[in-house]
């Protein structure tokens, strides 16, 4: 039997209380009733209006908002596959995921409108639909607005699609320097939902916080989880630490996601006062550990926070493991772990050949579990390469302790976390490859402050040519996102260190960076 995210969980939930105000959205406040309301004129708008139906691909590149969460939902409805896009896409990067996915119909809010309209063309965009269209926009470039689609369509219930039909295309960064489109279904999402429900015992009370960009895997537990509970909904367009201690405090939130860089920026902010987040009951956060003296500041001042770490990929919807409360109140050595596998997930610590390795043992993190992706958009080989010998290969290495938590070591694939962003170093380094300067590139994360590593490129320039690092940062900023241009350079003669192999021996690179510090990510 099937069994449906909004047919059988949505629906329901919003009937149960269909005159109460459950989505905040600055002055907006909209009844779970009027939600599906909106949603389902949205699913006949896409078709009558767009022109899109289900198997269909539309993007949304926008800030977080109640319009964002209407066409998640209009997805799950089966009215066509979400295309979500990151927001701090190049030029190049936005127009290379429209060809791939095969996009036509592009939802763009007043910010992002010029740049999908200057890649439209070379991208095959045949409909840009403004979110948020009214006075002032009327030179902002798009055909239609948002609100007219919604106002189009009629309010009836379509067909329940198929558990495996698609519903999420969401793309996430290639090792091999292109993006990846990971394509979700309908029974990933599903089984996502039961695991968010089992870790987090989400119900009708929660009022969510979107502060983390709802274009990430991140955001689904909120997209996802909390309207199916019937509870409440609230966003900042992005994050902004004055904005966010506003709304909790406003909304009285009870449960929002972060990365450990915006939980210090708001505890460091001047307005902070721990009894503005009294409310707060629930605070997940990801990307990349807490470091101790952070998540000792944050539970001293909020004693009564229940706080989660949650460890996963966009390839799974976001989660694969979850250290709870009680870990992180106990500390030690458990601080450093990425917690064990959520229900319906099984995890393995294998060798290059497959072998399962045994408790403390170091190896590729490797996975089993109902919610991952059905493959990767039209790449069958990458595909079959990641699920080898029937296990998801997650290209991070770590070992398993006797009581099944998890510790991830290094990144087998050399990604780095900046800020809570994942940033694939074969991306960078293909840009900075292109320019005529460069002989030979290697990036690298290093310490920082700020950012937990910050992206360093070591760069061997031609033996006649000469180049500055602010013009290697402008090449960069031309072809990459702006989180992926080095924030440093190393410009010299002499050849990378090789391995027998013939492999740049990053480790080398790395180490007068990192002597003294623990380089355990997660």
């Amino acid at each position: 039997m099937k069994d449906l995210i909004f047919h059988r969980h949505l629906l329901p939930a919003a009937e149960r209380s269909a005159d109460t105000p459950a989505y905040f959205d600055g002055a907006d406040e909209i009844t779970h009733g009027r939600h599906v309301e909106r949603v389902l004129r949205l699913v006949h708008g896409l078709g009558s209006e767009l022109g899109v139906g289900p198997g269909d691909r539309f993007a949304v590149m926008a800030l977080n908002g109640h319009p964002f969460l209407e066409l998640y939902h209009a997805a799950f409805l089966g009215a066509a596959v979400i295309n979500p896009l990151n927001l701090r896409l190049a030029p190049k990067e936005l127009e290379f995921i429209l060809q791939d996915s095969g996009t036509r119909v592009c939802f763009v809010d007043r910010a992002f409108a010029p740049l999908v309209d200057r890649v439209r063309g070379e991208a095959g965009i045949d409909k840009v639909v403004l979110i948020g269209a009214g006075e002032g926009t009327g030179d902002v470039p798009h055909d239609v607005a948002y609100e007219d689609v919604v106002a189009a369509g009629k309010a009836v219930v379509p067909p329940e699609p198929e558990e495996d039909d698609l519903s999420i295309l969401m793309y996430t960064g290639g090792t091999t320097g292109l993006p990846k489109g990971v394509l979700i279904d309908n029974r990933a999402l599903l089984l996502d939902l039961y695991k968010i429900a089992a870790v987090w015992g989400i119900d009708d009370t929660f009022v969510y916080l979107h502060q983390t960009p709802m274009f990430h895997a991140a955001s689904l537990g909120g997209i996802l989880g909390v309207p199916a509970a019937g509870g409440h909904t609230t966003y900042v367009p992005m994050f902004d630490p004055g904005a966010v201690l506003d709304v909790i405090e406003q909304r009285q939130v009870t449960m929002t996601v972060m990365v450990p860089t915006m939980v210090a920026m708001l505890l460091a902010h001047p307005d902070f006062r721990p009894e503005r987040l009294a409310s707060l009951r629930v605070l997940t956060y990801g990307a990349s550990p807490m470091p101790t003296a952070l998540l000792e500041q944050l539970l001293s001042l909020l004693p009564d926070l229940d706080v989660y770490q949650g460890y996963g990929m966009t390839e799974n919807c976001g989660l694969l493991t979850a250290l709870g409360p009680a870990e992180h109140r106990r500390g030690g050595g458990l601080l450093r772990s990425a917690g064990r596998a959520v229900p319906g997930a099984v995890l393995t610590i294998q060798d290059p050949e497959g072998a399962v390795m045994g408790a403390g043992e170091t190896g590729e993190v490797c996975a089993r579990s109902g919610n991952f992706m059905r493959s990767y958009w039209n790449r069958a080989e990458e595909t079959d390469d990641a699920f080898r010998g029937g296990w998801y290969h997650t290209g991070d290495a770590g070992y398993l302790d006797g009581d099944g938590y998890l510790y991830l070591v290094d990144r087998v694939k050399d990604m780095i976390v900046t800020g809570g962003e994942n940033v694939y170093s074969a991306e960078v380094e293909n840009a900075l490859a292109s320019h005529p300067a460069v002989n030979q590139v290697a990036v690298i994360g290093i310490p920082s402050e700020q950012w937990g590593e910050a992206v360093h490129a070591v760069v061997v320039t031609r033996p006649d040519a000469t180049v500055t690092e602010d013009e290697l940062k402008a090449w960069c900023r031309d072809r990459i996102a702006g989180f992926k241009v080095p924030k440093s350079f190393d410009l010299r003669d002499e050849p990378l260190p090789l391995s027998g192999a013939m492999k740049v021996l990053k480790r080398e690179l790395r180490a007068p960076y990192w002597e003294g510090r623990d380089r355990t990510v997660n």
